[in-house]
């Protein structure tokens, strides 16, 4: 690339942050620019106005750019894992999709969060590691890949994606899905919603203690609140 290409791209990004409608074709952090302005995706996801209510943490974290094969490791631990008996069978039946659900009401037990890039897609590989008291740790993984009529899906294995909405709720930021599709020769599927398992909410907020909190929320509207999870994590050291 040559310097006068570096220098346009560099002064698209500069005015891209601080617009609220970011063109689609700068929603990709260029190689060359890879640890410069960082990742603008998310960004691009909220208003203006909502993403800064987010705490400078929350925005510095959803703005790093994972290429090259750099990965973000956190560290933490359960703090809480609820579910009803219906939420239990639910969570056995997702393992047949990577199992994204915890399957165990274990608190207190150590966990460990891994951020990558999703090199075939240009998205984030999510893998979670949860301890538990007896037998092996839990390992669940997803992908966030960026399209989609949402601008923002999350795909959970055996062609089963969930088309999040970004918002800001409370000063945390919130991914809600809204449907599930399948994916099967090359054609998507939208689940009919009498075979939803429902809603699920993740929000990511910062805690007071210098830790962030993710938490899972899966309610059904007929059998109300099927699985909650929470989970506090700490920033890697220098």
């Amino acid at each position: 690339m040559t310097r006068r290409r570096l220098q346009r791209l560099t002064m698209e990004w500069t005015v891209a942050l601080t617009s609220r409608d970011i063109p689609a074709e700068l929603r990709r952090v260029p190689p060359e620019l890879d640890g410069g302005l960082g990742d603008l995706r998310f960004r691009a996801l909220l208003a203006e106005d909502d993403w800064h209510w987010l705490p400078p943490a929350v925005r510095r974290r959803f703005s790093k750019r994972l290429a090259g094969g750099r990965t973000m490791i956190y560290v933490g631990e359960v703090l809480e894992t609820r579910m009803s008996r219906i939420g239990w069978l639910l969570a056995q039946v997702a393992r047949l999709f990577g199992g994204p659900l915890p399957t165990s009401r274990d608190a207190n037990m150590p966990s460990v969060v891994t951020v990558t890039e999703d090199m075939a897609t240009g998205g984030q590989i999510w893998t979670r590691l949860y301890a538990r008291h007896n037998g092996f740790p839990q390992i669940m993984h997803s992908s966030k890949r960026f399209g989609g009529s949402t601008e923002l899906e999350e795909y959970l294995g055996s062609g089963l994606s969930i088309a999040l909405r970004v918002c800001v709720r409370g000063g945390a930021l919130a991914f809600c899905s809204d449907g599930y599709f399948f994916k099967i020769f090359g054609r998507r599927w939208r689940l009919p919603n009498w075979l939803s398992p429902g809603t699920m909410i993740v929000t990511h907020a910062e805690r007071s203690d210098g830790r962030f909190e993710f938490r899972l929320e899966v309610s059904h509207p007929r059998f109300g609140l099927l699985i909650r999870q929470s989970a506090a994590f700490r920033e890697p050291g220098p």
